[in-house]
């Protein structure tokens, strides 16, 4: 399926769930949120269903700083 993913088109595997979104933008696994269509999600829920064709997927990562 072909979503955007943080504003740049990706191919993701059809049924790819948030995690796996997340996953092919950062190999992070701390400080990290995801958004799918502008709605932000827990990162337990990232292994169910997730992102569909078209969708927009916004990863962040939380950076330290000052």
């Amino acid at each position: 399926m072909k979503v955007l993913l943080n504003g740049t088109a990706h191919v993701l595997p059809d049924g790819a769930t948030v995690a796996e979104a997340v996953a092919a933008a950062t190999d992070r696994l701390r400080g990290v949120a995801g958004a799918v269509n502008g709605r932000g999600g827990t990162r337990t829920g990232w292994p169910g269903p997730g992102a569909g064709d078209g969708d927009q997927i916004e990863v962040l990562t939380a950076a330290q700083g000052g």
